[in-house]
């Protein structure tokens, strides 16, 4: 009786527990897709593409000029090194990426290490990068 007893509470765990995995999964599988779709862009030096997947909130808070658009313009990413995820206490997934650019005017090639910053938007049930594009301007 009471292993049949341990066998009916590890059926109900199992199954009260299942919801939540395939939520967790289904959440990192749209992770990793629009993580990708973001660095295909940026690879492609598609940064009109990329902003798009910036948070809403965001864009509206800084909207992107047409100086900056232009500044985007000038460069081609040589190189895209993704880093592991990691995730914060509030849920937010963070990933260190190395991006190399050249130049198109000038030629010259730098490596800048820029971290995206990752949220989960339940309303709209998907993952919004908030940390913007990446400025490759700013002298680090």
């Amino acid at each position: 009786m009471r292993a049949l007893l341990s066998l009916l509470l590890f059926v109900l765990l199992t199954v009260l527990a299942a919801p939540a995995d395939a939520v967790g999964a289904r959440q990192r599988s749209k992770l990793e897709q629009v993580q990708s779709a973001f660095a295909s862009a940026v690879r492609w030096s598609d940064f009109e593409a990329a902003w798009q997947l910036v948070d809403p909130a965001v864009r509206a808070e800084h909207p992107l000029t047409d100086l900056e658009l232009e500044r985007y313009r000038q460069l081609q990413v040589s190189s895209y090194r993704e880093g592991g995820n990691g995730a914060l206490d509030d849920g937010t997934v963070v990933r260190t990426v190395e991006i190399g650019v050249v130049n198109r005017h000038t030629q010259a090639e730098r490596t800048v290490r820029y971290q995206e910053r990752w949220r989960w938007d339940p309303q709209a049930k998907r993952w919004w990068q908030v940390a913007g594009l990446p400025d490759f301007w700013d002298g680090s």
